[in-house]
């Protein structure tokens, strides 16, 4: 019986041998090498959902769409805290230097509103007031005889509570109007409430160092010092606002920037009339004795 070969057998061929002798210091490759190369370069799990993510971020990048969190979340609120030193810098300096023409809001607020310092600037004004009217009304005081210091920290909570309710409420009914406003009149410029929230916070800043100045208990220099904030934090909201509203009707414009003048009149006036008194309890005693001795004489 003939010897048949099985062809599945595996047989080692004259050419292959050859070769390998005549090229005996050349590369050879073993399959099992690969495949333990290709497991080992396999991707773990990590690395593959971090490739995922980036393709994410590349591809609504490119299609110029970023999924936007829901205001309740942290994430909403981190990016209105992404500012440097040199941003807060600048428009703390634009806040307290109107010019004639510049609108705070297109020139450093625009397209990147922070949150960031409208509230430290908020904070720090609500404790230079609270420390600072406790200094002065301990300077007005000295040398009183019956007088004796005791710490007033309830000041801390009404300076919180009217400065932090004028920085929110106030910019929250100005983006309300003039909402109400874009839609009864075309073409009007529109501002965020992020935006106006942002101008209000910096316009705050001048009052940080006119409040030290009122510890100096010369009421000439309060009021020069309550006058010159006043009018330069004025002047920065009348010029941002004034754009957004100069196209509507004459009535609603003049009563739009008088609202926002007098609200912040009655902020640095109030401050000044509740926070620093000019008189010590003891001469509003005696103010208040002479008063009664004055209307008790009787008339002749």
């Amino acid at each position: 019986m003939a010897n048949t070969k099985d062809p599945f057998e595996f047989q080692e061929f004259e050419e292959a041998e050859s070769l390998l002798e005549e090229t005996r210091d050349a590369t050879t490759i073993n399959i099992d090498d690969v495949n333990e190369f290709r497991k080992q370069r396999r991707p773990g799990r990590d690395e593959v959902e971090e490739d995922l993510l980036a393709n994410d971020d590349k591809a609504e990048l490119l299609s110029g769409q970023k999924k936007n969190a829901p205001f309740w979340s942290f994430d909403y609120y981190q990016k209105f805290f992404d500012v440097d030193t040199y941003q807060v810098r600048s428009r703390i300096i634009g806040s307290v230097l109107p010019w004639r023409g510049k609108n705070f809001i297109d020139l450093y607020v625009r397209r990147n509103p922070d949150l960031y310092g409208p509230f430290w600037i908020c904070a720090t004004l609500v404790f230079a007031i609270a420390i600072c009217g406790n200094l002065s009304k301990f300077l007005v005081n000295l040398g009183s005889p019956n007088y004796k210091y005791t710490a007033e920290f309830g000041k801390v909570t009404i300076a919180a509570t009217v400065i932090y309710s004028y920085a929110w409420l106030v910019p929250l009914a100005l983006w309300g109007f003039l909402l109400w406003r874009n839609s009864k009149v075309m073409n009007l410029v529109t501002y965020s409430f992020m935006e106006i929230v942002c101008a209000y916070g910096y316009s705050l800043s001048i009052y940080i160092p006119a409040v030290v100045l009122w510890i100096i208990p010369s009421e000439g220099l309060r009021w020069f010092s309550v006058v010159l904030a006043l009018c330069l934090s004025g002047s920065v909201l009348l010029l941002t606002f004034w754009p957004a509203i100069k196209d509507d009707h004459i009535r609603v414009s003049i009563a739009f920037m008088s609202a926002i003048v007098v609200l912040n009149v009655l902020l640095a006036v109030g401050f000044k009339a509740y926070f620093f008194s000019s008189e010590s309890p003891h001469q509003q005693t005696n103010n208040s004795s002479v008063v009664t001795l004055v209307q008790s004489k009787p008339h002749t």
